[in-house]
């Protein structure tokens, strides 16, 4: 029983007692009822325990009382059995070099894996953990005698000596001796008694000459960390860390190091092609995970329908953009000298009539009017961005009225444009709902600015900046600061899968020097200059929680009436009200997570690979910002809880957010164009004339070729697809390693129920005709936060973390 209660936590089983454990049961204790649920299944009764007990375990090993080494010659040497699961290549060339790589070298061991188990205990004659015997795997040669090279992984059996006094594996080390890199997934010793999920390629040693260190699955923080391996957890530390030197050879180098974005442009190819570095004092960003490449020189109709502009401001790709307006007319932040008068040229006039009665200042205090307000996000880079050819854009401003029946409707536009740049064009002009066939394609016009303002707005600063980039300082950090072992890592982990890989293939191919955001935006070569303003002058990790963000932007405010403690204020507001659901959800789960391992601040504030995490992140990750007054402290486990729910909320539910749905809802070009190539026409203009003989086909030749209209669309087709093999909020297949902390898997498991009761809410409410944003002929099921999808384009499903 001692066995077992080592490997299932000692609250869960009673001594002879029978139980069993498996994905969801319940079990009697002190005559109270305990659901206990994890994954995979494990059943044990009394029967079975002498049997265990007489065999040669980690238990009896680790209780132990003599201290010799296995070297020393006393004690007895045991040998014990390990399965070691490898991932096989598809590819029949990489396996055929591996078969070779096991007859290429000499007979004297130098060649297969080289693994040596650490115990977690010292060895008093060398003051380190104490070691096994060295075991070589050749699975190479084993597939090629044995077969087994055709499935996609292979187990191989690996004994280890050690002495009966050896205690407790902790971790194990692991040598590459091929000329390839593995991909070890598992290793289970025992009968999966102690296992270290691997899940990581293994450079040769002539690549990396450092040993890999795996630990046993079991969470623990810092000062809980056994003795034997202490050392060990601060060495893959710093193998992970780096020393700043070299250039990352392979996607799955180990090395987590920060540098700015000096890898966009290719000044090669010519002065077009320069980019300016983001990361410095005029262009601050992000930090990015350095690769140590060269850094380069600085240098259905066409029409949206008023109603869907308003609709897709709430439920569309983009609900992250459209805020409260609180003061009209409403005022610029930027610096008059620079960029002209910061009042609008909208005035009460030109929306009074839309207003149902009411008076501006009434409209405001009733709480509806809107805005879309992309003014200063375009506004410094106008004169670039139109000096560009084939590019025209404005730096929009649209009010939207909250109807009677909860639409938002569109009652003005604000078109502005640097002062002086065109002679022929107004610098500020307003337009407004068309009264005749004029007005309402200037109307029309007007509107394709907008979108393709947002359209901007949205790929920029929503998705790139406020997901992807911002993501990466804590990912590279908690790699750099955190052992594997750690608690805080183990629960970040999948919702950090992938996203560094994932940017370096967009800094390569969409946000560089002439990749795809630049050739399909209307901003082109300022595009990543747009970001670092943004990031700037605007972005605050304290406003990035969602309750936070909506009180930011007016669109809710503090109740204690209500459910979640804040109040909307359309009610109708799908991305806010299905977000809401997760968002309290997900911070309870991480809540209980949180408390089960730090009981009270002094905890938190020891912990030094937390607080190296946290102090890393900001004073390097983001160190553009490490002086601002916003960042939240980190001293009490409701701190964390706080840090840690939005980080796993931008990870997951933000960025399913504004990606999921970029083709299904933004791949109609006519209506939600990236780029305009043309300004609206005045009188006198010699492009007047054709407007008016053919007002539709001016707007089509303000809208993106086909050539451009097809590459972009294949682009979004592909951001928004979810593979086969992808693990939603709420899956996780790391139970394993917390099979002797059963609360924590029933927290998991009561997440994930809870996500399945919001997805079944989520559909009740895509049924309901009183929501309009949602439901109603033609209207689109807002569905983006549903967590579960299928494969393919969905426009639903909600991934642990960045992966596309």
């Amino acid at each position: 029983m001692t066995m077992v209660k080592e490997i299932l936590g000692q609250s869960v089983v009673a001594e002879a007692f029978c139980f069993e454990v498996s994905r969801r049961c319940y079990t009697h204790q002190n005559n109270k009822k305990h659901k206990i649920s994890m994954f995979p299944s494990f059943s044990c009764s009394s029967i079975l325990l002498p049997i265990m007990k007489r065999r040669t375990t980690v238990d009896d090993l680790n209780s132990s009382s003599n201290n010799k080494s296995l070297h020393d010659g006393g004690g007895v040497t045991l040998t014990i059995s390990a399965s070691v699961t490898i991932k096989n290549s598809k590819e029949f060339m990489a396996m055929m070099l591996h078969y070779f790589d096991s007859f290429s070298h000499n007979t004297n061991g130098d060649r297969g894996i080289v693994m040596q188990l650490v115990s977690t205990q010292i060895d008093p004659t060398t003051m380190e953990g104490k070691l096994s015997k060295r075991a070589v795997l050749d699975w190479t040669r084993e597939l090629l005698f044995n077969g087994g090279g055709d499935s996609e992984r292979s187990t191989h059996k690996v004994d280890f000596e050690i002495d009966s006094n050896f205690g407790f594996p902790g971790a194990i080390t692991i040598t590459n001796k091929y000329n390839k890199e593995i991909f070890l997934e598992t290793i289970s010793i025992e009968g999966g008694f102690v296992e270290f999920s691997c899940s990581s390629w293994v450079q040769p040693e002539k690549v990396n000459p450092d040993k890999r260190i795996f630990f046993t699955n079991k969470a623990c923080l810092p000062c809980d960390t056994a003795e034997g391996v202490k050392e060990l957890r601060k060495e893959e530390l710093r193998q992970k860390r780096g020393d700043g030197n070299g250039m990352r050879k392979v996607m799955s180098d180990r090395v987590y190091d920060y540098d700015v974005y000096n890898d966009l442009g290719n000044p090669d190819k010519g002065i077009q092609h320069v980019r300016p570095i983001l990361g410095t004092e005029h262009y601050p960003n992000p930090r990015r995970c350095r690769t140590g490449r060269p850094p380069v020189i600085t240098g259905n109709g066409c029409c949206i329908r008023d109603e869907e502009l308003g609709r897709q401001a709430l439920a569309g790709v983009n609900p992250l953009s459209i805020k409260r307006l609180q003061t009209f007319p409403p005022v610029s932040d930027l610096d008059p000298s620079m960029y002209g008068p910061q009042e609008s040229a909208l005035k009460e006039e030109h929306i009074i009539s839309h207003l149902d009665g009411m008076s501006v200042q009434q409209a405001i205090e009733e709480k509806k009017l809107f805005i879309l307000d992309y003014h200063d996000a375009y506004m410094p880079f106008l004169k670039g961005i139109n000096a560009q050819e084939d590019r025209k854009a404005y730096a929009t401003r649209t009010i939207l009225y909250l109807t009677r029946m909860g639409t938002l409707k569109p009652i003005a536009i604000e078109l502005s444009l640097p002062e002086g740049e065109h002679q022929q064009q107004q610098s500020k002009q307003v337009l407004t709902p068309p009264l005749d066939a004029t007005s309402y394609w200037l109307w029309q016009l007007a509107k394709a600015h907008v979108c393709s303002n947002d359209a901007g707005v949205h790929q920029l600063v929503h998705h790139w900046l406020r997901t992807h980039a911002c993501m990466e300082p804590f990912i590279i950090a908690a790699h750099r600061q955190m052992s594997v072992t750690h608690p805080i890592f183990k629960l970040l982990k999948p919702h950090m899968k992938c996203t560094l890989q994932i940017n370096a293939l967009a800094r390569e191919a969409l946000i560089n020097g002439g990749g795809i955001i630049e050739s399909d935006f209307s901003s082109g070569r300022y595009s990543t200059e747009i970001v670092s303003a943004a990031y700037k002058d605007w972005w605050r990790f304290d406003m990035e929680a969602l309750p936070a963000d909506l009180i930011r932007r007016g669109l809710a405010e503090p109740d204690r009436t209500q459910p979640h403690g804040i109040k909307l204020t359309i009610e109708d507001y799908p991305y806010a009200n299905d977000g809401l659901l997760i968002w309290f959800a997900l911070e309870r789960m991480v809540r209980t997570y949180v408390n089960y391992y730090y009981h009270n601040g002094l905890m938190v504030r020891s912990d030094n690979e937390l607080q190296g995490w946290y102090n890393e992140a900001i004073n390097v990750g983001h160190g553009d910002h490490a002086h601002a007054t916003w960042w939240p402290t980190l001293a009490t486990p409701r701190d964390l809880i706080s840090v840690l729910t939005t980080l796993i909320w931008i990870a997951s539910v933000q960025h399913s957010a504004v990606n999921f749905g970029q083709y299904p809802l933004g791949g109609y070009v006519p209506m939600r164009p990236p780029l305009v190539k043309k300004l609206l026409p005045k009188e006198g203009d010699p492009e007047y004339k054709e407007f008016l003989e053919d007002p539709e086909g001016f707007l089509c030749s303000s809208l993106p070729d086909m050539f451009q209209t097809t590459k972009f669309l294949a682009v979004l087709n592909i951001l928004s697809q979810h593979p086969e093999d992808e693990e939603y909020i709420g899956q996780r297949r790391d139970l394993s390693d917390w099979i002797g902390d059963p609360k924590i898997i029933e927290a998991f498991y009561d997440f994930s129920i809870e996500l399945k009761r919001i997805e079944k809410e989520i559909e009740k409410r895509n049924k309901d005709h009183n929501l309009r944003n949602r439901c109603g002929a033609g209207i689109p099921p807002y569905e983006l936060l549903i967590a579960s999808s299928g494969p393919g384009v969905t426009c639903r499903g909600v991934p642990n973390s960045i992966s596309t």
